[in-house]
């Protein structure tokens, strides 16, 4: 951690994080065609985003800035690996972090880890089978596709809402910040797969108005005071690899687990490196 990441982060610690958040929902869920179109093309002039894989390109089209930031791609946008065994990458973003749980702890940033118990939730049954396992975090920004998608098949069995701040989840915080991940509130989607039990994290930040999966709808909001739980035992959802999961209204991070010997990440998936969704980035161990 620098000075500059420190002077960048300290203001974080007393703003209000979940009402600045309802107000940026109020603003990115307008209708007001001037204003979302202005809005919209902010973001596409300041981050450089890509509209030439959307299947709607005319910003007109777009009811709000989040029906624009939640854009549908067109279907040959984000090829699927065929690789057999091979884990897709369940989002476009950039690696903040891939590697190895040790006894239970993941790696932040330099200096800074948390543990998996804390990540999902604080229940120790639910983060035994990830304890010696393998993890990656990956970062959304503003210009990314903000849909999330499987990155095996699986059945699913628990989701798990757990409270928290709304930190941003940029560089410099996550270099500043202990146990960012672990503080943040994030919606826990625990799914079987061949690969073993496999845990998607999504985690939610400041301005980030909503997340929502595709078989419960809108999880957060409401902000919450304690852990909430769903179990799928009868009548389970079952996604195939590649298949949209959940989705950012505004951006984030997910983090993807799974448990010893189970999975490896490729060579080349380290830290910064940039990916898209459907691409190759590990492969099952069973």
């Amino acid at each position: 951690m620098t000075i500059t990441d420190a002077l960048k982060t300290l203001p974080q610690y007393i703003l209000p994080h979940h009402t600045l958040s309802k107000w940026m929902s109020k603003l990115t869920h307008c209708e007001t065609k001037w204003w979302k179109n202005l809005f919209i093309k902010q973001i596409i002039a300041h981050y450089g985003v890509n509209m030439s894989e959307a299947l709607e390109q005319d910003i007109n089209a777009f009811s709000s800035f989040n029906h624009f930031f939640t854009r549908e791609l067109l279907p040959d946008a984000r090829p699927l690996t065929a690789v057999t065994k091979a884990i897709a990458s369940p989002a476009d973003g950039a690696v903040s972090q891939a590697g190895p749980i040790t006894e239970g702890r993941i790696f932040q940033a330099k200096g800074k880890s948390f543990t998996v118990t804390d990540l999902l939730g604080g229940s120790e049954e639910r983060a035994k089978p990830f304890i010696n396992g393998v993890f990656t975090t990956i970062y959304l920004s503003p210009k990314d596709y903000h849909r999330l998608h499987m990155p095996l098949s699986g059945t699913l069995k628990e989701m798990v809402h757990v409270p928290g701040r709304l930190f941003s989840v940029n560089t410099s915080t996550t270099r500043s910040v202990p146990g960012l991940f672990a503080r943040n509130e994030r919606v826990v989607a625990l799914f079987d797969t061949e690969a073993g039990p496999m845990a998607l994290i999504l985690v939610g930040a400041i301005f980030v108005s909503s997340i929502e999966t595709v078989w419960h709808g809108v999880v957060s909001p409401p902000t919450i005071s304690s852990v909430r739980t769903w179990q799928y035992e009868e009548n389970a959802p079952v996604l195939n690899i590649g298949e949209e999961m959940g989705r950012f209204n505004m951006g984030s991070t997910i983090i993807v687990l799974f448990g010893q010997d189970a999975a490896a990440w490729s060579n080349d998936f380290t830290a910064d490196k940039v990916v898209k969704m459907g691409e190759q980035i590990g492969s099952v161990l069973r």
